[in-house]
């Protein structure tokens, strides 16, 4: 089932319309054109997705959009099971109609910065409540506090339901501890689309990506050749789209990638506050990088 998770996922963005309201035609338009990109799953309602901007019948409405406009084609993950009360979140999933779904994503606690010790007995809580597997989330730009690799791989040994890490810190050396230490088969995909490439060249198992709403054919192409040892074309791909990358996270995320959604004609970049819309001249200079991607040799791959 872990394999179900290799290679490219997408953290997938809410379009909003002018209205502020969910866009529900243009998510399931985005839907199908990253199914088409080639993305292997989808995770609905991470950080992407704006989930903490939504109230709960919304995001049981994202939830039910995803579910009917995927249609069993790729995998889904629910990725909005993050939280800094444990008891609180155990509830949610205990409540929760799941079904659709085949695995969760869970960001550890945010803002208390509790002890390793604390993130371990509360990811342990969360397993014994969820009815899927677990993706751990591991994001310390957003939390304040890291889940040491000593911690991940407790925890892989500690229950199979501990399938992943999304491990977004951004430090390869502790990427490298959790891909040697960690059982064969739990994954170790990169939560920083511009570290994505050096994860999986050293061992790792592909990506839940950001960039890959825009981007998908390229970026896909781009982890399977590196999965598949094929450097050059990975290198290649990876150098193309690298100069979009930090233009999509200056104003925040999915402040930026819903401004190359909307230049792509996705859909609009209308994001909800606390966020606010990309600049005018932020836009300019990204629309500039994407009309450059565009004109490419490796644009259509």
């Amino acid at each position: 089932m872990n394999q179900q998770f290799r290679g490219t996922g997408v953290a997938l963005i809410t379009p909003f319309d002018n209205k502020l309201q969910i866009d529900f035609q243009k998510l399931e338009q985005l839907i199908d054109y990253v199914i088409e990109g080639g993305v292997d799953y989808i995770v609905s309602l991470g950080t992407t997705g704006e989930a903490m901007t939504l109230t709960a019948k919304e995001i049981l409405a994202v939830f039910d959009c995803t579910i009917q406009a995927t249609n069993k084609r790729v995998p889904l993950v629910a990725g909005c099971f993050g939280g800094n009360n444990t008891a609180a979140l155990v509830q949610q999933l205990q409540t929760t109609n799941l079904k659709g779904f085949d695995a969760i994503l869970s960001s550890s606690p945010a803002y208390v910065k509790p002890s390793q010790e604390g993130i371990y007995q509360h990811y342990l809580k969360i397993a014994e409540a969820s009815p899927l597997p677990i993706i751990i989330y591991n994001v310390p730009s957003r939390t304040g506090s890291n889940i040491e690799a000593q911690t991940i791989v407790r925890l892989a040994n500690a229950n199979s339901k501990f399938i992943a890490v999304k491990e977004a810190s951004g430090n390869m050396v502790q990427s490298c501890s959790i891909i040697k230490h960690c059982p064969d088969d739990f994954l170790v995909l990169s939560g920083d689309d511009q570290t994505a490439l050096a994860l999986t060249t050293c061992g790792g198992d592909g990506v839940i990506s950001v960039i890959a709403n825009a981007f998908p054919k390229q970026w896909t192409s781009m982890i399977s050749a590196s999965l598949e040892g094929n450097l050059n074309v990975a290198q290649t791909i990876n150098n193309l789209l690298w100069d979009i990358h930090p233009l999509l996270y200056v104003e925040g995320n999915p402040v930026g990638i819903k401004a190359a959604c909307e230049t792509l004609e996705l859909c609009t970049k209308n994001v909800r506050l606390p966020l606010v819309e990309y600049s005018k001249e932020q836009h300019l200079l990204l629309a500039s990088e994407i009309q450059k991607l565009q004109q490419r040799k490796y644009h259509k791959l």
